[in-house]
């Protein structure tokens, strides 16, 4: 187990230490040729030794459910940092994350973040989070990224999922766009909130039916918020095997 950790550690010093520097220097030189594409592709690139390099295996259920360039607010549970790597990676859109507001601060890792565009949020400051959130706003419509939010707000200590805040519900309501509700399970055996050991495993990533707001209004946010946590509780939970001697019901 500690070579495996020591390996994933290894690994991401020099995968941070790369693809910061790649993407910083085509953020400062957005028109050279090639530089759009590392501010794109950087990051996949970035984290996907860190699944490898940790012997983590990620299976994709649903993908196909969603178009391609489909304008959306996708929201999953949060348990592990593996979470946003294997949605990272395996996931087929374009995506830009909203995060707390901290990771900005981390050494290479936080400018280079900012850097492919995606929305630091600081929900401590209301106006600052609402700013954030018009920010989401703009960037989907401009750029026609799929929005990707952890309504929990931070990763979960247990298996069971924290209470939901409210804005990426209040973003889809006020966009006109649909929640895509994504349940992620086994992220935690991998690595759980507080520890700093990495295990193999497998992640699995279920993409939801998208759930639409049409003909809804802001007063629908609750509504609309326990419908896309049910969805994802149903989404994360294990998928049982039937029985070969199983009776059809």
């Amino acid at each position: 187990m500690i070579w495996n950790t020591i390996r994933v550690y290894l690994t991401a010093a020099w995968s941070t230490c790369l693809w910061a520097y790649r993407i910083l220097t085509a953020a400062r030189h957005p028109d050279r040729p090639g530089s759009r594409e590392i501010l794109e592709r950087g990051p996949i690139r970035w984290a996907r030794p860190l699944l490898t390099s940790a012997r983590v295996e990620v299976v994709v259920e649903g993908a196909e459910k969603i178009p391609d360039g489909m304008a959306a607010v996708l929201v999953a549970n949060h348990q592990s940092w593996y979470d946003v790597f294997a949605m990272l990676v395996h996931l087929p859109f374009k995506m830009r994350w909203v995060g707390k507001k901290e990771l900005v601060k981390v050494p290479l890792f936080g400018p280079s973040w900012l850097a492919c565009g995606n929305i630091p949020i600081d929900r401590s400051d209301r106006r600052a989070a609402i700013r954030s959130l018009e920010l989401a706003g703009e960037t989907l419509r401009r750029e026609g990224a799929m929005i990707i939010m952890f309504p929990e707000g931070t990763r979960s200590d247990g298996g069971e999922m924290l209470p939901f805040k409210k804005g990426a519900f209040m973003l889809a309501l006020q966009l006109g766009v649909p929640i895509v509700p994504v349940g992620v399970s086994g992220s935690r055996e991998v690595m759980p909130k507080g520890s700093l050991t990495v295990r193999p495993g497998t992640v699995t990533v279920r993409v939801g039916d998208p759930i639409s707001v049409e003909g809804r209004s802001l007063s629908d946010r609750d509504e609309l918020m326990l419908e896309a946590r049910d969805a994802i509780e149903r989404l994360r939970a294990p998928r049982q095997l039937k029985s070969e001697n199983q009776e059809p019901v």
